[in-house]
């Protein structure tokens, strides 16, 4: 199989587990549940992440003090940045493009929970 297609496979195990989470909890609740739930899901579909992972930074060849901390980066391959707000704007885009781009990460997930259809919350990227 090629890296396309794992990630292709991958993200739809993500998907089907965040659609999980969704159809049991709805939308209205903190961010930080459906990161636990999420983790759950994704935990007996026998994924690996890292949870809240902390990232270095680097600034002209200097280390930052301050790290990026992804939500979850789930088989060290796609990371998945969660929300639950009114609606996505831009710059949560923007914000997840930016984490693919330091992390030389490739692929993405933006998952919004507080919508009544998870599939209208759910915005896929690439870098």
């Amino acid at each position: 199989m090629n890296e396309t297609k794992d990630s292709s496979v991958l993200t739809e195990k993500i998907i089907g587990a965040a659609i999980d989470v969704h159809r049991q909890l709805g939308p209205g609740l903190l961010e930080s549940v459906y990161e636990e739930c999420l983790c759950i899901e994704l935990d007996n579909r026998g994924l690996k992440f890292d949870r809240q992972k902390a990232i270095g930074l680097r600034y002209k060849n200097r280390e930052l003090e301050n790290k990026l901390v992804l939500d979850l980066l789930v088989e060290n391959n796609v990371i998945v940045e969660l929300k639950a707000v009114k609606k996505l704007e831009a710059i949560h885009e923007a914000q997840l493009l930016t984490y693919l781009k330091l992390t030389n990460n490739k692929y993405g997930l933006l998952i919004n929970f507080n919508v009544q259809v998870l599939k209208d919350g759910i915005k896929r990227l690439a870098n």
